[in-house]
């Protein structure tokens, strides 16, 4: 459980650090048995005292839930952070909050709402590489479905008008 909980741990420190892990769309992923210890440490950390300690376990559970390999966790994740991004003032847990965001959003095909919430982080902290690396990949993403949803348009245009005149010539 503790490794499991160290894991999560150092990858969240390597995320958040703006050292990029490959490719700009690849992120990491969490299964089910981390995201269900990082559950543990929250439930944990609600029977104590220790506030910070319940941030950071909300915050660890965030980040393993906009990771993780089933939509409807990404969702919980998304909700979650957007319930805690109003009320933040520290401008490093705003930052974070807002790049997580624009994760769940990116891989939830919100991409729209996944660049809103990037160039918020990035008017927080506007040199942070991963963050900017994020930005890159979403804009890209936001082109290709753009070229893409043309490229279905023309398709379309093509077969109403090959019919059209198929109908012509018949008629």
């Amino acid at each position: 459980m503790e490794a499991t909980i160290g894991k999560v741990f150092d990858s969240v420190s390597t995320f958040f650090s703006g050292v990029a892990s490959g490719s700009s769309d690849e992120f990491p992923l969490c299964d089910t048995d981390i995201i269900s210890g990082c559950e543990k440490e929250l439930a944990e950390a609600q029977k104590g005292q220790d506030e910070g300690f319940k941030k950071e376990s909300i915050m660890r559970l965030s980040w393993a839930l906009v990771h993780s390999k089933m939509p409807a966790d990404i969702q919980r994740g998304i909700a979650m952070l957007e319930g805690s991004v109003v009320s933040d003032t520290s401008p490093m847990t705003l930052r974070e909050k807002l790049y997580l965001l624009a994760i769940g959003y990116y891989r939830s095909s919100d991409f729209s709402r996944s660049r809103e919430s990037i160039e918020r982080c990035l008017e927080v902290e506007p040199e942070w590489r991963q963050a900017q690396t994020l930005k890159t990949a979403i804009e890209d993403r936001i082109v290709k479905d753009g070229v893409i949803g043309v490229g279905i348009a023309v398709t379309a245009v093509g077969i109403v008008a090959g019919i059209a005149a198929a109908l012509v010539r018949r008629g």
